[in-house]
């Protein structure tokens, strides 16, 4: 009986990491990027999407197997393997994860405003108090696990209902995935920083880890959820992507500077859209709020090991929550040059974690308790550890140069 209970705890978490992984990665910021990105590039974002979600299969199956084969959280790791990495490491995720957790409330706040009419700070303060909600029980984890679920799904089903409503190009844009006309490589790096940069790259991962989802006789179901959390990313960008393609195809002219997204959702639906991009707003931002949170302060336990059992854990969450959404009320949305910043910022941190790790992978075995790790994906993440850090190079000051423009 208690192995059932166990397998089905573990069940549970698995699919709470994959949505956490998933959420996560698609938030207030991605939603008005691909927006902005699809109006300017038309069918051609097909293949920039293509590339992010490629990028994503080879940081996420790397970070997930090294993470839970070592039982260790990244920043662990990353001590064990450059003295000192790890601190560094904890930082910069905190900093980017309560950065851009000020955008997540903010924007959850105006996904209720779209959908109900509610005035945005009171959405916001509403949407953390929930969120707060969720680590104050007591058994947070398995709380958290079941409302990612259901925000997930709800993304998936109303972005699915409008992208059909919206009658999208679908032809077109299967070819260009392949085969562009365009390719804005700004464009892709955006997607790439705002999508699996920062805490998004180790959510899935310590949450496993949590659950107790370690060790290489758990290897098979860790990268069965990798692959799903990757699929359900994709599937919810691309479905976005159709959307709101539809609505620029048909000769819509979308405005970037005002709230485009629901123009589009509007357009497409009429006022059931426009209700419907808010819930699809709240629930990208809600869930967001959730996997900033747990994620930034798994790494807190770097400076205190006071922190790393789970209640203490839960409370620090409460209150991470609480601070950004203090920030929030007090600045009253969040100025564009810190989501964009934020979203660049969290680029710049994936390639020095994942190189921590991947060298882990090649030279420090030991650390992973393993004698042999998969040779295709020691290389594939070579060659994304190579991409990522030219981008961060040639971005790192137009990145910084957001905080003064």
């Amino acid at each position: 009986m208690a192995t059932d209970t166990t397998q089905k705890t573990r069940r549970s978490a698995l699919l709470g990491a994959i949505f956490l992984m998933a959420t996560s990665a698609i938030g207030p910021g991605f939603i008005t990027q691909t927006t902005t990105f699809t109006v300017s590039l038309a069918a051609a974002f097909a293949f920039g999407i293509l590339v992010s979600i490629l990028i994503d299969f080879v940081v996420q199956m790397n970070v997930w197997r090294i993470i839970t084969l070592s039982g260790k959280r990244a920043h662990q790791i990353a001590n064990a393997v450059v003295p000192g990495a790890g601190y560094l490491l904890a930082t910069l995720i905190i900093l980017g994860g309560l950065v851009f957790n000020i955008g997540n409330v903010a924007g959850s706040g105006l996904g209720l405003n779209a959908a109900l009419g509610l005035d945005p700070k009171i959405g916001g303060l509403l949407s953390a108090a929930l969120a707060i909600l969720l680590f104050a029980v007591k058994r947070a984890g398995a709380a958290m696990d079941r409302v990612l679920i259901v925000l997930g799904l709800l993304m998936i089903g109303l972005t699915l209902y409008v992208a059909i409503a919206s009658g999208p190009p679908v032809g077109d844009a299967l070819k260009q995935a392949v085969w562009p006309d365009t390719i804005d490589f700004a464009a892709i790096t955006t997607i790439i920083g705002g999508t699996v940069g920062g805490y998004i790259t180790y959510s899935g991962a310590h949450r496993l880890l949590d659950s107790g989802t370690t060790g290489p006789e758990h290897i098979g179901e860790v990268t069965r959820g990798a692959l799903a959390s990757i699929a359900v990313t994709g599937v919810m960008r691309f479905l976005l992507f159709l959307a709101i393609l539809g609505v620029v195809a048909s000769g819509v002219v979308l405005d970037t500077a005002g709230n485009a997204t629901a123009d589009a959702f509007q357009s497409a639906a009429g006022e059931f859209g426009r209700r419907a991009f808010g819930l699809v707003l709240w629930a990208a931002a809600i869930s967001s709020v959730v996997g900033a949170a747990y994620t930034s302060v798994s790494f807190f336990d770097a400076f205190s090991a006071r922190l790393n059992p789970p209640r203490p854990r839960a409370w620090a969450t409460v209150a991470f929550i609480a601070v950004t959404t203090a920030i929030y009320l007090v600045i009253g949305t969040a100025p564009a040059a810190l989501l964009v910043f934020a979203g660049g910022f969290n680029g710049l941190i994936l390639p020095i974690g994942f190189t921590i790790l991947l060298y882990a992978a090649w030279r420090r075995r030991d650390v992973l308790g393993v004698d042999r790790y998969p040779t295709w994906l020691l290389v594939l993440g070579a060659v994304v550890t190579v991409v990522t850090w030219y981008m961060g190079v040639v971005s790192v000051r137009t990145i910084f140069d957001y905080l003064v423009a």
